[in-house]
């Protein structure tokens, strides 16, 4: 369809203009009613008049004929061609109509509306032009005198009708382009939030493999090394070593398969909980020059969440594999607290210690360390402390919120 500003917009159903905005639609609604009781009062007040006049059956034939062509519209299609032809036709059989009985002239005003619908501006305006014109001539003969108010009034009509019709196809035009905007904003952002899950999921995923197979490999290589320099001076130490990292081997196993299964930590898969999840890491991470403990202080005030669970779970873990590969310490300590709100895991350390700011700013230890405990408190809601210096060992907190009841 031509709009008002000379661009063309697909036709929507029913041959209206590609919009299915309420304000257009009981607006075609009342000007289609408005159309058949002009054509009809006009019709009925020239037969109560005009009863004996030959003209009759031609007044009434071209109102039948103009009424079946308006009718028609929805089935003109969308050709520019065809829409011309028709709306020539509604205005030749409308002049006619108009030059045998002038009273026909006020049907003019829907036919003001098809004009600036169909055509494009400069040919909408000629259109309007020529109806009032002939509005104008047929009023004056009708009247038999000159008269001022017969001469304005059509033309004010027609003017009034062209800034209605200009006025809401602005408006109409405006929604689809403010649905346009909603609905590609829409896409945008919803492409922006698989984007951003993708990168949440992969950078999970790194701290997952870094808590627990890294650091399982981290531990085989260590063993297995120390086993090697023990071979031939103390072959039992050797062996203890091989069977320890044959361990850590099985162990890593197993988070393979449950990285592919539901990635929930393997020691959480058991259904012991976090409490004996921890005690069990404890035990795991205690060797010969490292002795951990494990402390449960406190009763969960109300369920603590798998998601909180597996959190703290690989944050001792990660904690650990720093005190094990950097601190040298002889002694570390996991500490569960539940409290009313929260549930607090501390990892303390007699080892060498760091300079927190350092870390911070890039420097310290390697790899993903800190950096990713402190990514999965943020995910929880939680806050991270560390607290150390050089030679005075190191105490990791952990606070996490638990979830209202």
């Amino acid at each position: 369809m031509a709009r008002w500003d000379g661009t063309e917009t697909a036709a929507g159903p029913a041959g209206d203009p590609g919009t299915a905005d309420g304000e257009a639609r009981w607006f075609r609604v009342l000007l289609h009613a408005g159309f058949f009781l002009l054509l009809g009062s006009s019709l009925t007040r020239f037969l109560m008049r005009h009863t004996g006049d030959g003209i009759a059956p031609w007044v009434v034939a071209l109102s039948a004929a103009l009424a079946a062509l308006y009718v028609a519209e929805p089935a003109i299609g969308d050709e520019r061609r065809h829409r011309h032809l028709w709306l020539g036709a509604c205005a030749a059989v409308w002049v006619a109509l108009v030059l045998l009985a002038p009273s026909f002239a006020w049907c003019s005003i829907p036919l003001f509306y098809l004009g600036l619908r169909h055509l494009r501006p400069p040919a909408a305006a000629v259109l309007v032009g020529l109806l009032t014109v002939v509005s104008v001539t047929a009023q004056l003969r009708l009247a038999g005198r000159f008269e001022f108010d017969v001469l304005l009034a059509p033309p004010a009509v027609a003017a009034i009708c062209v800034a209605v019709f200009v006025r809401m196809d602005e408006q109409t035009r405006r929604q689809r382009e403010l649905i346009a905007d909603l609905v590609r904003t829409r896409r945008e952002l919803a492409a922006t939030e698989r984007r951003e899950g993708t990168l949440a999921e992969r950078q999970r995923l790194s701290m997952e493999i870094h808590d627990s197979l890294a650091q399982g490999l981290s531990s085989q290589r260590m063993l297995l090394q120390a086993a090697d320099r023990t071979w031939r001076s103390d072959p039992d130490a050797a062996h203890r070593h091989v069977r320890a990292a044959g361990e850590i081997a099985e162990r890593n196993l197993t988070e393979a398969r449950r990285f592919v299964h539901d990635l929930a930590p393997a020691d959480l898969a058991g259904g012991g909980g976090l409490d004996e999840a921890l005690r069990a890491l404890a035990r795991r991470e205690s060797t010969a020059g490292l002795a951990v403990r494990c402390h449960i202080e406190g009763v969960p005030p109300r369920r603590v969440p798998d998601r909180v669970q597996s959190a703290l779970l690989r944050i001792a873990q990660g904690a650990l594999a720093n005190v094990r590969e950097h601190a040298a310490a002889r002694t570390a300590a996991l500490t569960l607290t539940y409290l009313d709100d929260q549930v607090v895991l501390d990892v303390a350390d007699d080892g060498r210690g760091f300079d927190p700011a350092a870390v911070r700013a890039g420097g310290g230890v390697r790899g993903h360390g800190l950096p990713a405990i402190r990514t999965r408190t943020d995910q929880l809601g939680g806050t991270l402390t560390v607290e150390s210096a050089p030679g005075e060992g190191t105490v990791l907190s952990a606070a996490v919120p638990l979830p209202a009841v």
